[in-house]
C-alpha cells in the first residue's frame, strides 16, 4: 500500500502530492486535466523499491491554482517548487503522461540536474494532431461552455481515453466529474490549452524548442505509447524517435492514451528494465 495521497503548502500553494517508499527517487506527472490518481497502480508498484512522488499539477486536483498564468514553464516551475519541498533535490528519474510528459521535458531543459532520466507516456510536444476536443477548447466562449461539469461529457472522455473499456469504473468517473466541478478547472484548462496550441492542434513553436533542448540533453530517454491513442495518435512515437534517436521507444498494443493503467504491470517491467540500464546518478 502506498497510502493516501496528502495536502502540502508548498509557496503558500496547496499541493496534493503521494509519496511513498524508499530509493533512487520516481516523478510520475498526469495529463491535462487529469490527477495523480492515473498513476496509482504505478505508484504502488514502483514503491516497491523506489522513493515515488506522484502529484497533482498545479492548478489540477487537489492543488491550488497559480497567482500566474498556466503555461508549460509555470508547471514546471511549481513541479521543481514541490520536489524541492519534499526533499528531491537530486536526479530523480522523471515520468510523465501526455502533458506530464512535456512538464518532465521542460523541468529536464530548465534545470537538467533534477532528471536522471525521461520516460515519456504519449506524450505532448511530438506532434501537431490532438483530438477535437482539445482543439475545441481553444474556440472561446465554446471552450469554457464545453468545460462544464457533465455526468455525460466526463463519461464520454474517460472512454476515449481506454482502448479498453473496463478500466471506465465508477471510482474514476467520480474523480473526474468532482476535479472537473472545482472553481478554478476550467479557467486552468483554457489557459494552458491557449498557450500550447489553437483550434488547428498543437503549436509548432514551443514543441520545436523544447525537443531541440531535450535532444541537446546527456539524458536517457523512453518513450511509449499506445497504438489505439485517440488523444494523441501513436504516428507521434516515429516523430519522437526523428527527433530522439538515440531514446528507446516502444508501442503497446491495444492500449490507448494511458498505458501505465491498461498495461500496467508490463509497462512497470519496462519502465524498471530501463532505469537497470541506466541508474540514477548522485
Amino acid at each position: 500500500m502506498t497510502g493516501p495521497a496528502s495536502i502540502r503548502t508548498v509557496r503558500g500553494r496547496a499541493v496534493r502530492c503521494r509519496v511513498a517508499g524508499q530509493g533512487p527517487p520516481v516523478v510520475l506527472l498526469h495529463g491535462i486535466g487529469r490527477t495523480l490518481a492515473d498513476f496509482a497502480e504505478q505508484h504502488a508498484l514502483l514503491a516497491r523499491d523506489h522513493r515515488v512522488v506522484s502529484l497533482d499539477l498545479a492548478g489540477h486536483g487537489g492543488s491550488a491554482p497559480l497567482d500566474e498564468p498556466h503555461t508549460l514553464p509555470a508547471l514546471a516551475r511549481a513541479t521543481a517548487d514541490c520536489l524541492d519541498a519534499l526533499g528531491v533535490d537530486g536526479p530523480a528519474h522523471l515520468v510523465g503522461n501526455s502533458l506530464g510528459g512535456a512538464v518532465a521535458m521542460r523541468l529536464a531543459v530548465d534545470d537538467p540536474a533534477r532528471a536522471a532520466s525521461l520516460a515519456l507516456v504519449n506524450s505532448a510536444g511530438f506532434g501537431g494532431q490532438v483530438t477535437i476536443a482539445l482543439r475545441l477548447l481553444a474556440l472561446r466562449p465554446l471552450g469554457r461552455l464545453l468545460l462544464r461539469p457533465n455526468r455525460a461529457v466526463v463519461r464520454r472522455t474517460e472512454r476515449v481515453l481506454f482502448h479498453d473499456r473496463r478500466h471506465v469504473t465508477p471510482e474514476r468517473l467520480a474523480e473526474a466529474l468532482a476535479v472537473a466541478r472545482r472553481p478554478h478547472a476550467a479557467r486552468v484548462m483554457l489557459e494552458l490549452v491557449g498557450s500550447l496550441g489553437t483550434v488547428r492542434g498543437v503549436a509548432p513553436g514551443w514543441r520545436a524548442e523544447l525537443l531541440d533542448a531535450v535532444a541537446r540533453l546527456d539524458l536517457p530517454i523512453l518513450v511509449v505509447w499506445g497504438d489505439r491513442d485517440l488523444i494523441l495518435p501513436a504516428a507521434h512515437l516515429d516523430a519522437a524517435r526523428a527527433r530522439l534517436p538515440r531514446a528507446r521507444a516502444h508501442l503497446f498494443a491495444d492500449t490507448g492514451h494511458l498505458p501505465q493503467i491498461e498495461r500496467a504491470e508490463e509497462f512497470h517491467r519496462l519502465v524498471t528494465d530501463f532505469w537497470a540500464d541506466h541508474p540514477a546518478r548522485g
